[in-house]
């Protein structure tokens, strides 16, 4: 089974970026966030160097239960393993848009907001999350985050208590008809004919982990590639031992791999005990 130490050993020992370039070379990609995609795909399926689609997509149904889009989240699912979010962004300070879905610390197979074929790819109840945000300017790739959303979100309940709080809002205005919707509400009849009808949905953004979490480390505008990771301590220590050895002895000027503290998202005075893995191109 795949996981996020394998990744990033594919990604130092084969740093790519132009990442439209590797994907463009195989006909795949219409834009830089589908380019972006793929990267992701192929460093957790070690399937950089593989030419041919078929063999391709062969590995990725070995590795991965759920393939999404940008309407139904997650992106990934490793199967067996953790849920992944892709984000791409053209600013070193852009927020990211994560539409009608708001931040997750794990993902749950009870999720409203998720597709039938997701929640039934595979056996689980809940799945870490790891959000991958890059970074791409002139169409090359200048900086890679992956954090986990247990370093980088609140628990559910905090997002799904202001989703309540608007709809049961909704529901105390007279002369309003209501109809049950997976959307923050939807009004109906609003017109005499009873022909228009209002839909409200949420439109969630979340900062960029540059700013996030630039009391821990920053990226390197003068490097070719800025790679950040962030793991709590006890999600790394889970990791098979082959994968931390594979990583670990990649170390380097160029790899580091620190003990940091980062702020709870759901209360930031506690410190959590975390790992920082760096990598500069």
């Amino acid at each position: 089974m795949t996981n996020l130490l394998t990744a990033l050993v594919n990604l130092v020992e084969n740093p790519i970026t132009d990442i439209a370039e590797h994907s463009h070379s195989l006909n795949r990609a219409n834009s830089m966030g589908d380019a972006l995609e793929y990267y992701v795909k192929d460093l957790f399926c070690d399937s950089m160097d593989i030419d041919n689609l078929a063999r391709k997509n062969e590995i990725y149904s070995e590795h991965f239960s759920y393939l999404g889009n940008q309407n139904n989240p997650p992106d990934i699912m490793i199967r067996g393993g953790d849920a992944i979010e892709v984000k791409k962004i053209e600013s070193m300070r852009s927020g990211i848009a994560l539409n009608s879905s708001y931040p997750k610390d794990k993902l749950y197979s009870d999720n409203p907001m998720i597709k039938e074929e997701c929640r039934s790819c595979e056996e689980w109840d809940e799945k870490d999350m790891i959000y991958i945000v890059g970074v791409t300017t002139e169409r090359k790739l200048k900086a890679l985050w992956f954090i986990y959303g247990s370093c980088y979100a609140a628990n559910k309940e905090t997002y799904e208590r202001i989703k309540q709080k608007i709809s049961s809002g909704l529901s105390e205005l007279n002369g309003v008809e209501l109809s049950d919707t997976k959307e923050l509400g939807r009004v109906n009849n609003v017109d005499p004919l009873g022909i228009t009808y209002l839909r409200i949905r949420g439109m969630w953004h979340i900062s960029n982990p540059i700013s996030v979490f630039d009391y821990i480390t920053e990226v390197e505008l003068t490097n070719e590639l800025t790679v950040n990771a962030i793991i709590l301590k006890d999600k790394y220590e889970s990791f098979p031992e082959e994968s931390k050895t594979r990583l670990e002895r990649l170390i380097s000027d160029n790899l580091t791999i620190q003990n940091v503290r980062v702020k709870s998202p759901n209360n930031p005075a506690n410190l959590l005990d975390a790992k920082l893995i760096k990598f500069i191109k």
